[in-house]
């Protein structure tokens, strides 16, 4: 059952943008996702809206219209999306509608198309920025097909934790690695695990580098500390959604992730897509939550909502693209390597936010939540190199004889999303892309 439809989900309607019209956009008039950016001309970081091909200036645009509520045109001259979130769901909800309005093909009067020049700029001219100042930052493993493949390459007899399917499993990771795709990412320097029972542990760069494709869904004004957020409150608090990698060093993880999980094996970088789809733009693309097979626990009354049972998941097609230096020296695209969907998720978005807060842990605007990788039942859709490749056992081989079990230097990963529905306009998140530079081996001997 689809629900808070209206005017801004017309599949009919267009922009006078007219790259925002072609059938394959990801951003057409219906979509208006938010994000930071600067130019050329500007290097100040402020708020835009992508549409079509380019982004209008929602700072120059606030400050010449008065269609702006003057808590929204007071966000909107920040650097980053926190004030704008901290606004709530129901003040960006109409935000998107006067930006929609302004961008119609029928808005002949309006500042926007009268100045057109001065208040959309071409994105192959912008720079993009991590949308919020992140101060928190959380991972859950709400994948259960990952969660099944991952934990049977280690305990293959029973591959899922105890307590898997009672609570979304999560951790906290580093906001301060957080960065927007693309951007170079580093390989890692740790500890490995000793070779052979008995032997000591060595020291380099990470030899087992992951990618593990995943969403990330940003925070409205969050709550006090003390007062969780109930489960049929929980999706009014998420703003919208992005993509996420959340980059592993699999061989440090091994070694270190046992008692408290993982650490310096995942806090080196997480990479997110420029651009925030706000939920009310995915509204046509809701589904069920995943159905438990018999058998699987009801999960507990802190934890269980129907409306969230019926609409809480998301219809996101994702997809993974792999390029190497190798490929990019004669000219060769990016090649599929597997697709997934987010409607694959254990657990909805609206029950991590519900577990999160229920011991009193407050969030705050613009916090990031990470959903956990999203892979689905089949062997094409595995998403991680953990997992397709059997822990590097079984490597692919691409079309130019290259093999690959884990990711090499120059390698550059590309996650893609789109939301797609018969009578609806589809929607797309952008791409959240990172090329993986080689370790600082001048660390790595001065501590050899």
């Amino acid at each position: 059952m689809i629900e808070n439809l209206d005017e801004t989900h017309d599949p009919a309607r267009r922009s006078f943008v007219e790259a925002a019209n072609d059938a394959d956009s990801d951003f057409p008039i219906q979509n208006l996702p938010v994000g930071v950016f600067s130019n050329t001309a500007d290097s100040a970081l402020r708020v835009g809206v992508a549409i079509g091909n380019h982004v209008l200036d929602l700072k120059k645009v606030s400050l010449a219209s008065e269609r702006f509520a003057e808590p929204v045109r007071n966000a909107l001259q920040e650097s980053s999306l926190n004030a704008l979130f901290a606004l709530g769901r129901s003040a960006i909800r109409d935000t998107r509608r006067i930006i929609g309005d302004m961008l119609d093909h029928g808005s002949s009067g309006n500042q926007v198309r009268r100045h057109a020049a001065d208040l959309l700029t071409p994105m192959e001219e912008c720079t993009f920025h991590v949308p919020t100042k992140v101060a928190n930052y959380t991972d859950f493993y709400a994948g259960i097909y990952h969660a099944r493949a991952a934990g049977a390459l280690l305990t293959p007899e029973d591959p899922l934790p105890a307590n898997y399917k009672w609570i979304p499993i999560g951790y906290h990771g580093r906001a301060s690695s957080v960065q927007v795709g693309p951007g170079g990412v580093r390989r890692p320097l740790g500890q490995r695990p000793p070779a052979a029972s008995g032997a000591v542990p060595s020291f380099g760069p990470c030899e087992r580098l992951d990618f593990e494709l995943e969403m990330g869904f940003y925070l409205a004004t969050g709550n006090r500390l003390g007062r969780p957020i109930p489960i049929n409150e929980a999706s009014d608090e998420i703003v919208g959604f992005s993509l996420l990698n959340d980059w592993s060093a699999r061989d440090i993880q091994r070694w270190e992730m046992y008692p408290l999980g993982p650490f310096l094996s995942k806090s080196f970088a997480t990479s997110v897509s420029p651009w925030v789809v706000i939920t009310d733009a995915l509204a046509p693309f809701r589904t069920a939550a995943l159905s438990r097979p018999e058998g699987d626990p009801r999960p507990l009354d802190y934890l269980f909502d129907v409306a969230d049972q019926a609409g809480g998941g998301l219809d996101v097609h994702l997809r993974v693209l792999l390029s190497t230096e190798k490929m990019r020296s004669t000219d060769e695209r990016a090649i599929e390597i597997l697709t997934s969907n987010a409607k694959y998720l254990y657990w909805t978005p609206a029950q991590m936010v519900a577990h999160h807060t229920i011991n009193g842990c407050n969030l705050q605007p613009g916090d990031l939540i990470g959903t956990g990788t999203i892979s689905g039942p089949s062997s094409a859709e595995l998403s991680s190199m953990l997992e397709f490749t059997g822990a590097g056992l079984n490597p692919i081989t691409l079309a130019n004889g290259e093999r690959r079990g884990f990711l090499q230097d120059g390698d550059e990963i590309t996650f893609r999303g789109r939301c797609s529905r018969q009578g609806f306009a589809s929607i797309g998140f952008g791409s959240c892309v990172g090329r993986i530079e080689s370790a600082d081996l001048s660390i790595a001997r001065a501590n050899h």
